[in-house]
């Protein structure tokens, strides 16, 4: 191969990925941590339910590399075996100097209850889903402020 041809074919390979690179823009890096109580929900699902409702553009106002997102979902079953859940959801600033640490002073703060009685355990994890996923779209809508 010869000089000009490896030059050319370098050329062509960079600009192909210069496209790519261009035609896909890159997912926010949102900082999540779930301290919710395991019975209810597991860490992975509670990550899930943010990523699936956060929006996929850079808030200009709360940007993901100064901000990150703490829940909170906890409750159970009481003496009269009715399920409660309490959800909730926090919009916190990162640390200063380690950013994969939060700084617990909320900006934005939401909660969502429910009680639901002769729930089986499985229906009080799906209460458990259903009022994080209230509580993050609560904070989401209220990013714009």
């Amino acid at each position: 191969m010869t000089r000009h041809s490896l030059t050319r074919a370098l050329f062509a390979a960079s600009a192909l990925l210069s496209a790519t690179v261009l035609a896909a823009p890159a997912e926010p890096k949102y900082a999540i941590r779930d301290n919710s109580s395991e019975t209810l929900i597991d860490a992975a699902s509670a990550k899930q339910i943010w990523l699936e409702n956060l929006p996929t553009t850079q808030n200009k106002i709360w940007p993901e590399k100064k901000y990150g997102y703490l829940s909170e979902v906890n409750g159970g079953f009481d003496a009269n075996k009715n399920c409660v859940v309490v959800a909730r959801t926090m919009l916190v600033p990162r640390g200063p100097i380690n950013k994969n640490t939060f700084v617990y002073d909320p900006k934005k703060t939401s909660v969502a209850f429910a009680a639901q009685p002769g729930a089986t355990p499985d229906q009080c994890k799906a209460l458990a889903r259903e009022k994080l996923k209230e509580a993050v779209l609560s904070i989401v809508s209220s990013l714009d402020h």
